[in-house]
């Protein structure tokens, strides 16, 4: 049992140490945590206020004026304040010299006329006098002291209060030559600031006179004190004033720049108030004259579009009647193309290669006229993209093939449906893979569809001649090409991006591109899965992965990939 009782005994030390141990641990994770909540609270605080400086101009102007002002009124109050001082103290050191001196003409007659044997009533008498003349008002303390040290003298307070730099001076210097030091007059415990002045009396004794200096002291602190509040005054002034006058021009800037979002945002017909004849109201006129003559010329544009729209679309469809009619004398010619001389069969294949670009450039025109007049309409329904994807790739099929290019297929094995117009997305697909291509240069095609619970996307790879910079946004303007001297061998209108563009847009979606000289480009289209609901992200990143983590060269694949992610397009290898 003492066995058991000492093993608990020896326990007990060490649980405390970990108990303790654990009780500070707790402490500074507390203190640890107060001070990150600060520091969060602290940068917050001075982010808060460097943005609230940098978007005002009336707080930068007002602090501004605050700094300058204090700093100013700094300047110059020290140097009023001192001026003040030494005036002060120049008139008192006057009229201590002045008193001094009639006081020891006095002392030098009485001790003059006096007898020798009773020097030391003489000099009491002499304090006394002179102590008298100061009145009750103070103006001085009197202080004998004879030159010899160790002998006692006469005196008002204590003879502590005459410094000794002063007493060496007068010590060693002419008869009635007078000198002054500040020193503190000392009164038992209790001392006060005071100017000191002496002289020698005799050869034997020496003068002085002790002024206190409360009263011009008090005088200085009521000045100084005047002094801070006219500043701080002045200080709040200057704010206040450069407030109101920065506010009237704040004001309307504000006026202005509200006035300008609201146009630039599209209401035309947004106009400044004009008060006044002055600088701010000539801008308020120019601005309204601005406004105006922009809302005229954007009209004039609308009506010039609506025109252009309405002429685009008229010579269309006036066009299909006569083209119908060439299209079947085109038809007929080309079906006993075999019975023509070889010249006349090669002129109708051209003309039937040409009469099938002149339809779809027909169709692009019309379907670009809608988009433009916002009579586009979808019908939606739920569809699984790889479907879309694999209608895509077997339209093109007879074009990759003729070029001898693989279409490799990376779609995902899970269904991937989406809410959208199957004709238009389709559309969308079949250019961007009829694009890639034409532009492959010989490489192989890669689309990939992928899909996360908001979104779904297709990408749409090549390894062609890519984009230059910029070009990623003007390959989406109609008729754009990115070398106009570069033939097109698939019979493209130049409207086909331009058209996928604005389908996407109607769907809500995105079509995006990516390109690199000499490392091809890809075309990526996303969309919600939902009609109506606002696209925020794609499952598919818009530059290859290859390119994200910073290879320098594509990779193309040299073999088969895996058939579980990848199937081969329409008969062409995968």
């Amino acid at each position: 049992m003492a066995t058991s009782t000492g093993d608990a005994n020896a326990a007990n030390p060490l649980e405390s140490e970990e108990a303790a141990h654990s009780r500070w641990q707790r402490v500074a994770n507390l203190l640890r945590s107060g001070y990150l909540v600060a520091q969060r609270a602290a940068r917050g605080l001075v982010r808060a206020v460097h943005s609230r400086w940098r978007r005002s101009l009336q707080l930068r102007v007002v602090s501004t004026t605050l700094v300058i002002s204090a700093v100013v009124t700094a300047v110059l109050g020290f140097f009023l304040i001192q001026q003040v001082q030494s005036g002060l103290l120049d008139a008192k050191e006057s009229a201590a010299l002045s008193d001094h001196k009639a006081g020891l003409s006095y002392a030098k007659n009485v001790m003059q006329n006096g007898d020798a044997a009773e020097q030391d009533a003489q000099l009491e008498q002499v304090t006394q006098d002179l102590s008298a003349r100061s009145g009750t008002t103070g103006l001085y303390e009197v202080v004998i002291i004879p030159s010899a040290d160790g002998v006692a003298g006469w005196a008002t307070v204590d003879q502590e209060s005459v410094p000794d730099r002063l007493r060496e001076e007068v010590s060693s210097a002419e008869l009635e030559s007078q000198y002054l030091t500040y020193t503190e007059i000392v009164r038992g415990d209790s001392t006060e600031p005071a100017l000191a002045v002496g002289a020698q009396l005799t050869n034997a004794f020496e003068l002085y006179y002790l002024f206190p200096l409360e009263h011009e002291q008090q005088m200085l602190t009521l000045v100084q004190n005047t002094m801070v509040f006219a500043a701080a005054a002045l200080i709040i002034s200057f704010a206040v004033i450069a407030y109101l006058v920065t506010r009237q021009v704040v004001s309307p800037v504000r006026l202005a720049a509200g006035s300008a979002e609201k146009l630039a945002s599209g209401d035309l017909s947004e106009r400044m108030k004009v008060r006044g004849e002055d600088d701010l109201a000539r801008l308020a006129m120019s601005f309204n004259d601005m406004a105006g003559n922009l809302q005229e010329k954007i009209h004039e544009l609308e009506e010039l579009s609506k025109v252009q729209r309405q002429f685009v679309s008229d010579v269309s469809h006036e066009l299909r009647t006569p083209l119908s009619t060439i299209r079947m004398a085109g038809d007929l010619l080309y079906e006993d193309r075999e019975d023509l001389d070889p010249s006349m069969s090669r002129s109708v294949e051209l003309l039937q290669g040409q009469l099938e670009r002149f339809e779809e450039l027909l169709g692009d025109l019309l379907e670009i006229s809608r988009h433009d007049a916002g009579a586009a309409t979808l019908t939606i329904e739920s569809v699984d993209i790889r479907d879309s994807v694999l209608k895509a790739v077997s339209d093109a099929e007879q074009i990759a093939e003729r070029r001898g290019i693989k279409v490799v297929l990376r779609l995902p094995a899970e269904p991937c449906t989406a809410e959208f117009d199957q004709r238009r997305i389709n559309r969308i697909l079949r250019n961007l893979i009829v694009n890639a291509i034409e532009h492959s240069e010989g490489k192989d095609v890669i689309v990939t569809a992928a899909g996360d619970r908001d979104a779904v996307a297709v990408a749409v790879r090549d390894f062609g001649v890519g984009l230059k910079d910029g070009e990623e946004h003007l390959c989406f303007d109609r008729f754009w090409r990115a070398d106009p001297a570069r033939a097109r061998t698939t019979g493209g209108t130049g409207l086909g991006l331009s058209i996928a563009k604005e389908d996407a847009l109607l769907h809500g979606g995105w079509l995006q591109a990516w390109g690199a000289p000499g490392k091809g480009s890809q075309f990526r289209l996303s969309l919600p899965r939902e009609n109506g609901k606002e696209l925020r992200g794609s499952p598919l990143p818009l530059a290859p992965p290859e390119m994200a983590i910073g290879r320098a060269r594509p990779v193309q694949p040299a073999s088969p990939p895996d058939l579980d992610s990848t199937r081969s397009a329409g008969g062409m290898d995968a």
